[in-house]
């Protein structure tokens, strides 16, 4: 009986592990993709842009930052803060996806059969894409970013505007990036993001903010309005004058004292300074994005990344690249 019960027990426990999980363990190494690439290099040193006071001028010296992520929101319309993610595994079915931007879209990930390893769960239950709505809920509106990682193949796939339409899977882009290479989007080609950037290497999560390491990876911020794209960016998505490109990197100032916050917020801050933020779409000016979980607690994050102000920032060099690394050639799925 005994045997029998353990039999039970590693079987599910092997369900489990195969099951799709949101906000599931990430495969080691962390952070994600390689050491040199451009979302983990370390800009510490990196020299500032000559323009970056006009800048920053132009996004607002006085705007105070906002994250956006958090929790559950009680908004029936929009039930969740911030972006989950999925984590499967390489047994995980690949169904197709139809797009609208299909020639800037990967149908297949590198070295996999074409479609995207999205759970059936995510058509009608909610809380797997962003906003929280199911997939087939005809209320659902906004970017609707689904992120997954196949854990097992290292790959990572990201789609934007996604909606199950009842017979199919429908979104705008979608993209698929191996998390060993520094393979970057063919030029002009979007991702799931408008400056054509892997999303989630750049959200702020959870387990590493109250984790016992420090933050070594930059963050995903948006601005109002963009004017063209450098390196890292592969993709524009406005030529507003004045305003800064998509994958111009931020860096809050050496100078900033961070003795005044909470160590969780501390440590977040200070990768904001060793590691900056890439302005990868157009939002709301000084948007910092992060994961779902119901463990954020927005009562101590919204003062505090409030009280910093444009003014605590700077831009470095537009299309500056890490010595040595994370200059890749374009690749073509």
């Amino acid at each position: 009986m005994r045997a029998f019960a353990a039999l039970l027990f590693a079987l599910s426990i092997g369900a489990f592990a195969q099951s799709p999980q949101r906000g599931g363990e990430l495969p080691a190494p962390l952070p994600l993709f390689p050491p040199d690439h451009w979302w983990n290099a370390d800009i510490s040193r990196a020299p500032a842009d000559p323009n970056s006071a006009a800048f920053m001028a132009y996004v607002g010296v006085s705007r105070g930052m906002h994250p956006d992520f958090g929790g559950d929101s009680g908004d029936p319309s929009a039930p969740i803060y911030g972006l989950p993610y999925i984590v499967v595994s390489g047994s995980q079915p690949l169904v197709p996806v139809t797009f609208e931007y299909d020639d800037e879209s990967d149908y297949a990930a590198p070295g996999r059969p074409p479609g995207y390893p999205i759970p059936e769960e995510a058509k009608t239950q909610q809380k797997w894409i962003e906003g929280g709505l199911a997939g087939n809920d005809p209320d659902a509106e906004g970017d609707r970013h689904m992120l997954i990682v196949d854990r097992d193949h290292r790959i990572l796939y990201e789609v934007y505007a996604l909606h199950w339409t009842g017979s199919r899977w429908e979104a705008g882009s979608g993209a698929a990036f191996a998390l060993d290479s520094n393979a970057r989007r063919p030029e002009g080609w979007t991702s799931a993001d408008a400056a054509g950037l892997a999303i989630l290497p750049g959200l702020i999560r959870y387990d590493e903010v109250y984790g016992p390491d420090p933050i070594r990876h930059a963050f995903r911020v948006t601005v109002r309005r963009t004017n063209g794209y450098v390196f890292p960016a592969s993709h524009r998505a406005g030529d507003t004058a004045g305003a800064l490109p998509m994958g111009a990197r931020l860096r809050l100032k050496a100078s900033v004292d961070l003795s005044r916050f909470a160590p969780p917020v501390r440590k977040i801050f200070e990768a904001m300074k060793t590691y900056g933020l890439l302005v990868a779409d157009n939002g709301t000016d000084l948007y910092v994005t992060g994961t779902y979980d119901p463990r954020w607690d927005n009562d101590v994050l919204n003062p505090a990344f409030a009280a910093l102000k444009g003014s605590d920032f700077e831009v470095i060099q537009l299309g500056w690249q890490p010595s040595g690394g994370g200059r890749r050639r374009s690749v073509r799925h």
